[in-house]
């Protein structure tokens, strides 16, 4: 928007000062009715050049060159960064081994980049500032309604006690008020930092719109991004209430039997943000190679780019293809099927075996055991862009499932149950397949229950898609591989319907790939180029697919 002209007045011409604006002069800066652009342009300056007022500051305004002042300079050496004009080449004052840009290619670049800088902080980077800002406002807000829960569980401790645990009850109140004013403070001073990044990227915004507004060429290419600076995102502190724990009543050790309370506990989620090129879906995706496998019953595909595509179905055999060509074929150490193949953020192939319970890393071909467990049966495997590795599984009675996140052979973390303590998962059987998309979010394919099941970084439930009513099939949603892009988005195949399923972060439904003539597909994976890898489980093939322009 032209902070210039605002809705409320239309821009009148700078000459007669009552006609409405038509032209405007691109390089005197004056804005012209039609009848005034003749007196304008009458002067002894040579140089005027009307232009329509929707295309005013569109013509770039070259730098003056200091050898010869008359003249503009139109190219900038690459290695001294000076400007030059057509005089300095004909007075060969400047070496011609140096390499010349044009400004005006420099220029445009520049331009593109202002602009790219712009949608990131306005589409990206600002947003999740207000939402973190916006959490933890919500946070102070429910502050009071946590400590007097707190508060009153301790009432209820302090009825039993009576007047001989009265004293030592008001201690532990104060002890409830001081960690509510560090509590306080600790969010307080989080969203007073929140909220000094916003004004700084509402300032870096109003700045880049100036720039973008400017047709001064010497401003526009000193410009120098700092959007990997800004896009930084600030962690989402989560800083826990305390919780009052009674114990059994005893006089004679009355301190210790009240109980205490937890100490205030701060922790911070970090947020990942990669700027990435906005790509946009195409309106019929199309298959642009196809593979064909020696597998029997193809069920997962797995790379880190086309070059190393890796696959696996109902028997040992886990095959890499190069194109169309079979570079490599393993076997698992067992001699059973793998359940699931992932390859990690070095290129080393790992694999799950249900019948030795275990999963293997393979190395110069040989696979060696790095998790084994008891009671539970590994399915589908994912490693995350900190490159932790997430595991699906079930257990022995086939009655449980869990997602087990490992760092090495260390489990890091089990997300198994919501905030009220139901399953997040179906408990049977079923392999799950699992991937974790560009905010970290677990997203796991539960085809037991026709649902996918995303949670966050810290296994909080965020979303549940069962399918969406516009896809007119009629089999159940039937989900089977997942696997996500650059691009945030969730893709899903939906094997009885013969379509995948494309959603963006939050689950809404972008695109059903049903137009390249899938049957039955099954495992997915998407490379660095985001190309899509799609198992089709009868044929034994797999297709990769261009689905973003």
């Amino acid at each position: 928007m032209d902070l210039d002209y605002s809705a409320q007045d239309v821009a009148r011409c700078d000459l007669c000062k009552t006609a409405i604006v038509e032209s405007y002069c691109d390089i005197c800066h004056v804005n012209l009715c039609k009848p005034c652009i003749g007196g304008h342009i009458s002067d002894d300056y040579d140089k005027h050049k009307i232009v329509p007022f929707q295309l005013r500051r569109s013509t770039p305004i070259y730098p003056k060159c200091e050898i010869h002042p008359r003249k503009t300079c139109k190219y900038q050496c690459k290695d001294c960064s000076i400007f030059l004009c057509t005089d300095c080449f004909a007075s060969k004052q400047h070496s011609k081994e140096h390499e010349l840009l044009k400004l005006e290619d420099v220029f445009s670049k520049k331009k593109n980049k202002i602009q790219s800088d712009t949608e990131v902080i306005e589409k990206y980077v600002l947003p999740v500032h207000k939402d973190i800002a916006s959490k933890i406002e919500k946070q102070i807000a429910d502050i009071d309604g946590d400590y007097k829960k707190v508060a009153e569980e301790m009432s209820k401790q302090r009825e039993k006690l009576h007047r001989e645990i009265d004293n030592a009850m008001n201690q532990k109140e104060i002890e409830i008020g001081v960690n509510k004013r560090k509590h306080l403070a600790v969010l307080k001073k989080e969203l007073n930092e929140i909220k000094k990044a916003q004004s700084v990227l509402q300032k870096t915004l109003y700045d880049l719109n100036e720039m973008m507004d400017s047709n001064e060429v010497c401003q526009t290419i000193n410009y120098i991004s700092k959007i990997h600076e800004l896009s930084k995102l600030p962690p989402i502190i989560r800083v826990k209430t305390p919780i009052f724990i009674p114990k059994p009543i005893n006089k004679e050790e009355l301190d210790c039997l009240i109980g205490k309370l937890t100490p205030l506990s701060t922790t911070f989620d970090e947020k990942v943000f990669t700027v990435k090129a906005a790509k946009e879906l195409l309106d019929v995706p199309k298959v642009i190679n196809t593979i064909q496998t020696r597998h029997g019953n193809l069920r997962s595909v797995t790379c880190l780019n086309e070059e190393e595509i890796w696959t696996s179905g109902a028997a040992a055999d886990i095959i890499s293809f190069n194109n169309q060509t079979l570079t490599k074929v393993l076997k698992t150490k067992s001699g059973n099927a793998p359940t699931g193949i992932a390859v990690d953020n070095g290129g080393a192939l790992l694999y799950s075996d249900w019948c030795n319970q275990a999963v293997y890393k393979v190395e110069n071909r040989h696979a060696k055991k790095i998790i084994g467990l008891q009671g539970w049966t590994p399915t589908e495997l994912c490693v995350t862009t900190s490159g932790d590795l997430l595991v699906t599984m079930f257990s022995d009675d086939k009655t449980q499932s869990k997602v087990v996140r490992y760092s090495g052979s260390t489990v890091k973390q089990t997300i198994q149950f919501d905030d009220d303590g139901d399953p997040l998962y179906s408990g049977n059987e079923y392999i799950k397949f699992i991937t974790e998309n560009r905010n970290l979010d677990i997203c796991v394919a539960d085809c037991g229950a026709g649902v996918v099941v995303v949670v966050n970084h810290a296994g909080k439930l965020q979303f549940i898609y069962n399918g969406h009513p516009s896809l007119n099939k009629d089999n159940p949603f039937n989900p089977l591989g997942i696997t996500t892009d650059s691009q945030g988005h969730i893709l899903t195949a939906d094997g009885d319907n013969h379509c995948i399923h494309v959603l963006d972060s939050e689950g809404h439904t972008l695109l059903f790939i049903e137009n390249c003539d899938l049957e039955y597909p099954l495992g997915l994976c998407v490379d660095n180029d985001d190309n899509l890898f799609v198992c089709e489980n009868l044929k034994a093939i797999v297709k990769q697919i261009r689905y973003l322009k």
